[in-house]
């Protein structure tokens, strides 16, 4: 473990126990806020060396990988400290992230490496601006523009530099937000989308393809039809995620070929990603 190996870089006493621990205050999944339970970085041993640590971890992803998305982005401009043994996360407090110095440290040893920004959560004006800075594409969740008039998620709110999901693995599957919403929020998802919501996995994946953010992601549970008994992960339950497993029997059908064709009509098998 990296607490193991490297605890000078983290925030712990002399007898190796954690200070602070990492979580978010109270938002959209919980009242109470998700307590994490991992210690926080020492972020001023880590300038130190320039970010080794960071630098190092961040090569050896892209030896696997494409393209690496950095969870809770907004912790590199502020991030939210618990203290250890509480049992919430809400006597929190906001404490200053490494900002961009960390990022100019990464792109100097390993060049503009592609990264996308889980820009979701508290987003103040700084973590606007550091994201503007450094050009990285932020994060459009369909599932969270039916909640407030003219929502930054809806499609027409979209900008090219940007991933749009239907869902990511923290939300309910879309046939599952779907049967969970209020009245209100259906009228307004069936009246921007033009949808009954009979096939409403589809209606998303097909605002989603046509948007103009350069990558669009749908969650495998979207594309196959699958309710709640789906769900990859519940923010804030430490139990019971991440057991969903695809069966042979789901891709024994045309939707590969549903897939196919809004990829053709949208444009998606041939569009460039913008620079960043």
């Amino acid at each position: 473990m990296d607490i193991e190996t490297h605890r000078d870089l983290f925030a712990l006493d002399e007898s190796g126990r954690a200070i602070d621990v990492a979580g978010v205050p109270p938002d959209f999944f919980s009242k109470t806020g998700q307590l994490w339970g991992y210690p926080l970085y020492r972020w001023d041993r880590m300038a130190e060396d320039g970010y080794r640590w960071w630098i190092e971890r961040l090569r050896m992803a892209f030896r696997l990988t494409d393209i690496v998305r950095l969870d809770h982005f907004r912790a590199f401009a502020a991030y939210w400290a618990v203290p250890a043994g509480e049992k919430t996360a809400m006597n929190g407090r906001w404490l200053p992230g490494p900002g961009r110095k960390l990022f100019d440290a990464v792109r100097r040893e390993l060049g503009n490496v592609p990264l996308v920004a889980e820009d979701l959560g508290t987003i103040t004006p700084d973590v606007r601006r550091l994201l503007a800075k450094l050009g990285i594409p932020g994060m459009k969740v369909l599932q969270f523009a039916f909640y407030e008039p003219d929502s930054p998620y809806l499609p027409h709110r979209h900008v090219p530099n940007a991933v749009v999901y239907t869902g990511t693995h923290d939300n309910d599957t879309t046939r599952g937000w779907w049967a969970t919403l209020d009245p209100g929020a259906r009228r307004r998802v069936s009246a921007y989308l033009g949808s009954d919501g009979t096939e409403i996995e589809w209606d998303l994946v097909r605002a989603a393809y046509a948007s103009v953010a350069d990558r669009a992601i749908v969650p495998l549970q979207d594309v196959f039809g699958l309710g709640s008994e789906a769900r990859m992960n519940t923010p804030a339950e430490a139990e019971g995620n991440w057991s969903w497993r695809a069966r042979e029997e789901d891709f024994r059908n045309d939707r590969n070929g549903r897939l196919r064709e809004l990829a053709e009509l949208t444009g998606r098998g041939k569009r460039e990603p913008s620079a960043p």
